[in-house]
């Protein structure tokens, strides 16, 4: 247990049951009546938003949530296989559960995998991944002026659009958090 008070970024917490992440806070203290944390909340299994307001000094439940950086395996049916680099126990996590990060997961892949009483609640890539087109159509000599793109496919199968100079074959550099192209990679 915990009071409002202790309230921060990151906080995962157990209202009615569900577990909710604490996105955003501020304490408040209006010129009349009592002070009062206004709070954003996302739940960890929807994803979805609401705003919570709480008492200051209010006891609320918090939830343990361990964190770990673990190894992307493989995929075995519908279920993706991480292993724990340290203890090298092998975790199965459903591809709800993977959301959008089996668009740019690669084997033998590091990401943070989140779990509560040994369940896993969701999986975390880093804010960008290196990856390889596969295919994409060749741009056209002089077809620069519009700044133009084109779709291109990933080898992980997931389609993005990038600028028209790039080729098959080429590695880029990918923002997970709304698949958008943030560069070429040279090696």
């Amino acid at each position: 247990m915990a009071t409002t008070n202790d309230l921060k970024n990151g906080t995962v917490l157990k209202i009615d049951g569900q577990l909710w992440t604490v996105i955003d806070f501020q304490h408040v203290k209006p010129g009349k009546g009592g002070a009062f944390v206004r709070t954003k909340l996302k739940s960890v299994l929807s994803g979805k938003v609401v705003d919570k307001t709480f008492n200051s000094g209010l006891r609320i439940e918090t939830a343990n949530v361990d964190k770990r950086d673990m190894q992307y395996l493989y995929k075995d049916g519908t279920d993706f296989i991480f292993m724990d680099t340290g203890t090298f126990d092998q975790l199965l996590v459903s591809e709800t559960t993977v959301g959008d990060a089996t668009r740019f997961l690669l084997e033998n892949q590091t990401a943070l995998v989140a779990t509560h009483d040994g369940s896993p609640l969701y999986v975390e890539l880093p804010p960008s991944v290196i990856l390889e087109v596969t295919y994409t159509e060749p741009g056209l000599q002089g077809d620069r002026s519009t700044g133009g793109t084109k779709p291109a496919t990933l080898e992980t199968g997931y389609e993005i659009q990038v600028p028209l100079f790039i080729e098959t074959g080429t590695r880029v550099k990918v923002d997970t958090r709304d698949s958008g192209y943030l560069g070429r990679v040279n090696d």
